[in-house]
């Protein structure tokens, strides 16, 4: 479905990402891992059409990838970004129709909103609150109902439990699976390796911009590496 070749990405004179390459096949859960700084966001803004590779291909569907953001968007390439970036002075329900911007199926829209507000019940409590009133765990579900709204094929979500509780936590992952079941791709750049790995089926590991390792979320979960400088994990020297 999505295939990252070799991709070269810069700020100014800043080397963001180093050939990187990944694989997302349909209704995967594809994670990427690491810490701050080794390139994850750079990775979604890209994929989403904001930012523009220097270098490497992006093929996507078996076609180039879309060049601007409304195209990739338009294509499907739904991006929930990093600390929500809601509208603040705009109500629930106004954000989550910002969701369907480009969508001319208004029946479809009726029924999608209904869907949403199944899936995540305390946003059609919060309909007409404004979104900046929100706590953050509210805004987390609220940003990414608004993707949902505008029916990707392949939704990418941008370390959606960043400041959340332990209990918000829990609830976005548990909804992030029950997405994938309604056969929603997702590709997911996640710092929590430990929960972001548990329901992956692939996972990468990106370190100062490159992919060091990669194989199955369960896999990586037991590499050795991956459990010292991301699960707190220490082994003892042979």
């Amino acid at each position: 479905m999505l295939k990252v070749k070799d991709l070269n990405v810069f700020y100014g004179r800043i080397h963001a990402l180093k050939d990187v390459s990944i694989e997302v096949d349909e209704g995967e859960i594809v994670t990427i891992v690491g810490a701050n700084g080794a390139g994850k966001s750079t990775l979604m803004w890209t994929l989403a059409g904001v930012l523009k590779g220097k270098s490497g291909s992006i093929i996507y569907r078996d076609k180039p990838h879309p060049t601007v953001a409304h195209e990739a968007a338009a294509g499907g390439i739904v991006l929930v970004p990093e600390r929500r970036r809601l509208y603040a002075n705009l109500t629930v329900r106004e954000n989550l129709m910002m969701g369907a911007f480009l969508r001319k199926d208004i029946e479809a829209i009726k029924k999608d909103l209904e869907y949403i507000y199944s899936l995540f019940p305390i946003l059609k409590e919060r309909t007409t609150q404004y979104a900046g009133t929100l706590s953050g765990g509210e805004q987390q579900m609220a940003a990414i109902a608004r993707g949902l709204m505008s029916r990707p094929k392949i939704l990418l979500l941008d370390e959606p439990s960043l400041g959340l509780s332990p209990i918000y936590t829990a609830e976005v992952f548990n909804t992030i699976l029950e997405i994938n079941a309604q056969n929603t791709t997702i590709l997911l750049a996640e710092q929590n390796a430990k929960k972001a790995l548990e329901i992956a089926d692939r996972a990468y590991v990106l370190e100062t911009g490159r992919v060091v390792l990669s194989g199955s979320g369960k896999d990586l979960l037991q590499d050795p590496a991956v459990q010292e400088a991301y699960l707190g994990v220490r082994h003892k020297a042979i």
